[in-house]
């Protein structure tokens, strides 16, 4: 078996003037996009108490949902959603999984990768 190869990605900001409502209404256009791209597993957008929204991407690879973000920022250059966001306080960041819990592995798998991580 070989090695977790996923990547997290994480993206975190403040919203501009705009409702929370009105925010996730605007991602439909980012989501029917994200799920166009190779790669791409799965989203997940939260809001902290102090109003800073996390939105979290799992990808196949680092370099896929790099490529994606790359192309996202060309190809939906004109979207909603980018008004929305304070540019100011963006802070982006992938980086390949280390460790997974709650899902189904095989004892080999979980073995494979412990040993990528030691060497």
């Amino acid at each position: 078996m070989q090695a977790h190869s996923e990547a997290l990605e994480i993206t975190t900001f403040r919203l501009q003037d705009c409702t929370w409502r009105t925010f996730l209404r605007a991602n439909a256009e980012v989501d029917a996009w994200l799920r166009r791209q190779p790669g791409f597993r799965s989203r997940r957008i939260a809001r902290r108490r102090d109003g800073t929204v996390v939105d979290m991407l799992l990808w196949d690879s680092v370099a896929q949902g790099t490529a994606s973000a790359r192309r996202l920022m060309r190809e939906l250059r004109g979207a909603a959603i980018h008004a929305l966001i304070d540019p100011d306080t963006v802070s982006w960041d992938i980086a390949p999984v280390q460790h997974v819990s709650g899902e189904e592995r095989e004892d080999s798998e979980a073995d494979a990768e412990a040993d990528s991580l030691a060497a």
